[in-house]
């Protein structure tokens, strides 16, 4: 096959008729390969079933995100960020190639029209397929502002399109990560240290090497791996292994330890702004009545489907890595320090990704498959158990707020403050770590710009690192935040006696986008009709990462605390839909995940060690479990917002006030303690 011709970055069609899209976000499950595809064919004019979708190389001068300005895919900003550059990366591959077709023609361009991968010359009736000008276009310049279609033109943006990457799923030919096979490869299972930060004191591997098909054992400073012909060899090799750890400093860490100190910083820290606005002072004395709460959410793990794996090639002159990362980038470089290699001698070939949720971000794990590589002259595929890939990650932060409100004598919001307690994420990401005193917005996320409309506000952090790695959690500052807003803002209705609904529509009289999918799902929901004794409705609202959102659980609640959820009404307002059939279930997958933490999920800590390890101790939603879900969108002509995470931030405070209407127990505490719901009858 003749190599393909690459009109700009995104674009290459090889003579024998086949268009390949390159796409600059990664595939992990939330249908984005099919969406920017959509970008591009749209206005390239082919239909997504003559297209093949293949991940970018790093290249953060052609790929990166324009929102984070790297080449990473998380936050939902893959179609806020990519929504123009890809449509003008189409529109200017289009554009070169009917520049080629009319020139072999001696026509103006402007005699050509083009449709489903041909270019028309209609006075004369001549085509050409874009395979046959393909060359001759990738040697024209680029245009500089090429002309996008209208709404009105789209006919692939704004309907329900089948993913392109379904049949291969289904069929079995999809490869991710861990399905990657390469010419001499061997496996390799590990051991890590129980508790983070300690270090291997010595191993003895003689059992290990007597076991038919083990190859090597291999050794860093905090693991050791076993190699072998497959990977159950190697796992039983590793169970063989007698292993001397040096635990560390922080043999003594418990979940207890934590949250004491989380309260000292919250009573000693230094506090640092985010957004203050109106004299709070002054309206707390002014307030008929004052309000406070304190909330706990838990460390997350990210417990995708697709464990932990990176098979990895070390040679003398360079380095090829397989694997599934969000970001290549940052994972070539890296891989450069440890093999002492330039970085344009390591190749990162990245694959499908089984979930990622953010854990995908960080690169601890390709750098340990590296260092290990490195000792051997094969390729290495490296395998976390679950239990690995659970007790090992890098978790969402745990937090502590403190919330107050000083009501008038209508009962509404005079003030509000919202302090939050908690490490910062971006210590992980940020080269020289993150300085003291500096404001991570990430953590006042959702906090500082919430939908409503406060006279006086003050929203503020707490830093306080614990001894545990961090990283982003779907959702991100918001899940965190939006959970203490909307429990609180629950709480402020029922002390002043009002429907929640109600109270909320009195703040956003400012907010039109937030007030129409408020209205749409208590209409929706039928937030008024009766319900049996102990059972309830709940509602959450919040705007982020562009997108409008209102979520109402229905839930039953059983006298010994067993909780049923029997319905979920969504209303999302995501901008300009582009498959308004993945919006769904984004908005679907996201809720449930949302509600499988909300329900059962939190990262404990004993003597060091995390005690949960599979999902029978972090456990997901069942299918039995999950009832239906109804998704409301609205039409709307502003940019498109993400979608992603924005289900997992509605869902546990449409939950926990739920709960709170069925019994009169308010959450202010996750995951939800059903003991405390057996408790007390309806309120």
């Amino acid at each position: 096959m003749t190599s393909p011709s690459a009109i700009g970055g995104f674009v290459r069609i090889s003579p024998e008729g086949g268009i390949s899209l390159v796409m600059p976000s990664v595939e992990m499950g939330q249908g984005i390969y099919t969406a920017e595809a959509a970008l591009l064919a749209e206005e390239l004019d082919v239909r997504l079933d003559q297209i093949v979708a293949f991940a970018a190389p790093p290249d953060g001068s052609l790929y990166a995100q324009p929102l984070f300005k790297a080449q990473m895919t998380g936050g939902s900003t893959s179609i806020r960020g990519f929504w123009t550059p890809l449509r003008q990366a189409g529109a200017a591959a289009r554009s070169m190639l009917v520049a080629a077709a009319a020139q072999a023609w001696g026509v103006h361009p402007n005699e050509c029209s083009t449709k489903d991968g041909t270019i028309l010359h209609s006075s004369t009736g001549r085509v050409l397929k874009y395979e046959e000008v393909a060359e001759s276009a990738a040697t024209l310049p680029m245009p500089e502002d090429p002309k996008l279609k209208s709404r009105e033109e789209f006919r692939i943006i704004g309907k329900s399109q089948r993913r392109i990457d379904t049949s291969a799923k289904v069929n079995g030919s999809a490869v991710y990560g861990i399905d990657v096979m390469v010419d001499g490869m061997k496996t390799a299972a590990v051991a890590i240290s129980p508790v983070d930060g300690g270090r291997l004191k010595s191993v003895d591997d003689n059992r290990a090497r007597k076991i038919p098909g083990v190859i090597d054992v291999l050794r860093i400073d905090d693991a050791v791996a076993v190699v072998g012909e497959h990977y159950w060899v190697a796992r039983a090799g590793v169970e063989a292994l007698d292993i001397d750890w040096e635990l560390g400093p922080n043999t003594k860490l418990t979940t207890a330890s934590i949250r004491a100190e989380a309260v000292k910083a919250a009573d000693e820290g230094t506090p640092i702004k985010a957004l203050e606005r109106g004299d709070v002072e002054t309206s707390f004395k002014n307030a008929t009545k004052r309000v406070t709460a304190e909330y706990e959410l838990p460390f997350l793990a990210h417990a995708t489907m697709e464990p932990i794996n990176t098979t990895v090639h070390v040679r003398p002159n360079g380095c090829d890595i397989w694997v599934g990362t969000q970001t290549p980038v940052v994972a070539q470089k890296h891989a450069a320090r440890i093999t002492g290699l330039p970085v344009d001698k390591v190749a990162l070939h990245n694959h499908l990704i089984g979930g990622g949720f953010g854990r995908r971000l960080q690169a601890d794990t390709i750098e340990q498959a590296v260092h290990f590589a490195k000792q051997v002259p094969y390729p290495l595929k490296i395998i976390w158990t679950r239990e690995q890939d659970i007790r090992h990650d890098r978790f969402r932060p745990c937090y502590l707020d403190r919330i107050a409100a000083g009501l008038d004598e209508q009962g509404r919001p005079l003030v509000w403050t919202h302090r939050t307690i908690s490490g910062t994420v971006r210590r992980y990401f940020a080269e020289d770590g993150w300085p003291e005193g500096k404001l991570d917005k990430d953590a006042v996320d959702g906090a500082w710009d919430s939908p409503y409309a406060f006279p006086a506000i003050r929203v503020d952090w707490v830093r306080h690192d614990p001894p545990v790695k961090l990283n982003w959690w779907r959702g991100v500052g918001p899940t965190h935040n939006v959970f203490v807003v909307e429990s609180f803002l629950d709480e402020l209705a029922h002390t002043a006696g009002q429907d929640p609904i109600a109270y909320r529509r009195a703040l956003l009289d400012a907010n039109p986008r937030a007030m129409a999918v408020l209205d749409k799902v208590a209409d929706a929901a039928g937030w008024h009709k009766s319900l049996e004794p102990r059972s309830g409705r709940g509602v959450s609202l919040h705007q982020n990462f562009g997108s409008y959102a209102a979520l109402v659980i229905e839930v039953a609640v059983a006298i010994s605390g067993e909780i049923s959820l029997n319905k979920i009404v969504a209303a999302v307002d995501c901008g300009i839909q582009i498959n308004p059939d993945t919006i769904r279930a984004q908005i679907e997958g996201g809720v449930l995940f949302g509600l499988s933490a909300a329900l059962f999920n939190g990262i404990t800590f004993d003597e060091g060690r995390v005690e949960q390890g599979n999902f029978n101790d972090y456990r997901q939603l069942r299918i039995n479990e999950t009832p239906p879900i109804e998704v409301h969108l609205l039409e709307s002509n502003e940019s498109p917002g993400g979608l992603g995470e924005v289900g997992t931030v509605s869902a546990a405070p449409a939950l926990g006030n739920a709960i709170f209407a069925a019994t009169g127990v308010r959450i202010r505490r996750l995951p939800i303690d059903r003991s405390l719901l057996s408790k007390r009858e309806n309120a």
